[in-house]
């Protein structure tokens, strides 16, 4: 079973490769600033270019209430970089092949799909306060829609 986050807890330190082939680590991202993490399963699909693309197209709004955003998948770092490129993302996306980062967040565990049962990334979101401390940890989340309910749920709109 997976350990999931809740808010008050401290959110666990990665250092991740983006699709630019920089790194990105917790400490950048809440240097200052809030930061919403969102795990998605497979870049490129249907549903993860849906929520990419409500990310990309809400940026200007979330950054306007001091939040970055990034995106984690267990995607190489070159199908990453045609999904930034295909979709002209604007937030960095990055490469978590090992899942260890997912694992540590809890997005990393038992679905079900059509009766079977295997191990893949849940699709979640985590913000994340100044201070690196989790405000809201959201799992199972669905592609479509997340980004408004989000934006309600944290009282942005």
């Amino acid at each position: 079973m997976t350990n999931r986050l809740e808010p008050g807890q401290p959110a666990p330190d990665f250092t991740l490769t983006a699709a630019d082939g920089s790194t990105v680590s917790l400490g950048e991202l809440t240097n200052g600033t809030k930061a919403i993490v969102y795990f998605y399963p497979k870049a490129m699909t249907p549903g993860c270019t849906t929520q990419a693309c409500d990310f990309r197209d809400s940026l200007e709004s979330l950054a306007a209430h001091g939040y970055k955003v990034v995106g984690i998948s267990p995607d190489p770092v070159d199908k990453l970089a045609k999904f930034v490129e295909r979709d002209q993302l604007n937030f960095p996306l990055l490469s978590d092949e090992n899942h260890a980062v997912a694992e540590a967040y809890g997005a990393w565990g038992i679905k079900k799909n059509y009766g079977r049962e295997y191990e893949g990334l849940i699709r979640s979101t985590i913000v994340i306060d100044e201070n690196g401390t989790v405000e809201l940890a959201q799992y199972n989340v669905r592609a479509k829609g997340h980004v408004a309910k989000l934006q309600r749920d944290l009282k942005l709109v």
